[in-house]
């Protein structure tokens, strides 16, 4: 997830959120896991050996992957683990293994990657025309300063709006948060309500971007378009999300009125954001291409390959009408993408490893022998259990949260009768639940950061206090969805 550096946070919650590094690991947990990832690899060694055909080992992989990301190794690391095992059962030849490893470019998977690095560079444009900031003023000036609800909602509503548009919540953040401070500052807003306020609108906003990688991993998942996507999933979400946070947030600053909460007197003096005539002109330009762009993949139905011509499209129209010369544009395109050509690779190899392990056909066997036990599970209690699974169990990126669940899950779903708004519901729960909570996480402690509190008990009840009612909404569409 996100630290609040703005030089680089930009992009930074589009990387995978792996809170470990190999420096701060004891090194007690580092023998660990090298230790399972050496035995992970002589077992499927044995089992290739042993083994023909089609075969359960198929999973192997999967867990191997699984324990050592949660146990903390990077999960780079752990997916080449993963793959090395992958192919030590299947033991094919060289020239095999190459044409997985060329294969795999072409994958959708890799394409989200690209997906994502694409996003990052259109990011840095709209900072660099100042758009970002635009729409953050343009907001607040049009809900007025004139109370403190009004001004819960517009900061959420900024929140919200800039990260839906970014399809980065750090960055997002980062842009429109030094602007929110001094108007916070000046209606008495505590840090924690404050933080409250800007976690739970980029939250939502998160949730809505149409172009963000985890996102669009969901919509050719579950194969619905981006109307469906926000009628089943992300849509419900916004709006329990507005609605809570105008409660929230009140409670929050009425838990904290006596605690020495409030900004300091030289916040009031924070920075403030003046539009230019080129950047409200860039913001009209990129507001009107971007809702061209969404009305034309509904209409088209447009497949995930839409945004690799969209968000370059974005970029150049948005930029031009900034006054940035075609130049700039490409090199500010480049800084931001070239920032996450980690998650490129990921996504290059988590292709890799689905591929091969496709090839070895675990779920084929599943189906064979336990296919008539499955047909027989309730559509209900099978997606309540994919969702649970990923909300505590799947490590990575959220968007190879999404691969990963619809990988091994996905036939399985459709053969006991899931369908595809439930599997929306699924993967959108699965992948942003852990956001909330139970735990602390990156997303968390970035929003404390920007809003300058350093109470963590108190963000972690704003996450418990939104993942409760969103998991009881999701709980009741996915049961009318399943009836």
């Amino acid at each position: 997830m996100n630290s609040n550096d703005n030089g680089s946070t930009a992009v930074k919650d589009a990387q995978p959120h792996d809170d470990h590094d190999a420096t701060t690991i004891p090194r007690r947990r580092n023998h660990l896991l090298n230790a399972i990832a050496l035995s992970g690899l002589v077992l499927s060694l044995v089992a290739g050996i042993m083994v023909d055909g089609p075969t359960l080992w198929g999973l192997l992989p999967i867990a191997l992957y699984a324990v050592l990301a949660l146990l903390g190794m990077d999960i780079m690391v752990a997916t080449v683990v993963a793959i090395v095992s992958a192919f030590l059962i299947l033991l094919p030849a060289p020239d095999a293994v190459a044409d997985v490893l060329g294969e795999s470019v072409g994958d959708q998977i890799t394409i989200i990657g690209l997906i994502i690095m694409l996003g990052a560079g259109l990011a840095e444009v709209l900072r660099a025309t100042g758009v970002a900031g635009t729409i953050v003023h343009a907001i607040m000036r049009t809900v007025g300063e004139k109370n403190k609800t009004a001004v819960t909602l517009g900061m959420m509503l900024s929140c919200l709006i800039l990260v839906a548009a970014l399809g980065t919540l750090a960055g997002a953040l980062a842009i429109a948060v030094p602007l929110l401070l001094p108007i916070a500052a000046r209606m008495g807003f505590t840090r924690s309500a404050t933080a409250s306020m800007i976690f739970i609108g980029g939250c939502a906003g998160l949730a809505l971007a149409p172009f963000a990688g985890s996102n669009v991993a969901i919509m050719d998942a579950a194969e619905v378009g981006y109307l469906q996507y926000l009628l089943y999933g992300a849509g419900p979400l916004a709006v329990l999300s507005l609605i809570m946070g105008l409660l929230v947030v009140p409670w929050m600053q009425r838990r904290t009125l006596n605690d020495n909460d409030f900004y300091d007197a030289e916040d009031l003096g924070a920075l403030d954001h003046q539009s230019t005539p080129s950047s409200k002109r860039a913001t009209a330009v990129f507001v009107v291409a971007l809702l061209a762009s969404i009305v034309y993949a509904t209409i088209t139905s447009a497949g995930t390959t839409f945004p690799l011509l969209a968000l370059p499209v974005l970029a150049m129209v948005t930029g031009l009408a900034g006054g940035l010369t075609p130049h700039k544009i490409a090199a500010q395109i480049y800084d931001g993408a070239a920032s996450l050509i980690s998650v490129f690779l990921l996504f290059w190899l988590l292709a890799v490893l689905f591929a091969a392990i496709n090839l070895i056909e675990p779920f084929q066997v599943i189906l064979d022998s336990y296919g008539g036990k499955l047909s027989g599970l309730s559509p209900f209690v099978f997606a309540l259990a994919i969702a649970l699974l990923g909300w505590v169990g799947i490590p990575g990126a959220t968007a190879a949260q999404v691969v990963l669940l619809d990988q091994v899950f996905g036939g399985l779903a459709a053969s006991v009768g899931v369908g595809a708004g439930t599997w929306v519901v699924v993967l959108l729960f699965a992948s942003k639940a852990d956001t909330y909570g139970p735990f602390p996480n990156a997303n968390m402690i970035g929003a404390m950061g920007l809003a300058r509190s350093l109470n963590l008990r108190n963000m972690l009840i704003t996450g418990w206090l939104m993942l409760i009612p969103s998991t009881l909404m999701y709980t009741a569409i996915i049961f009318f969805e399943t009836r």
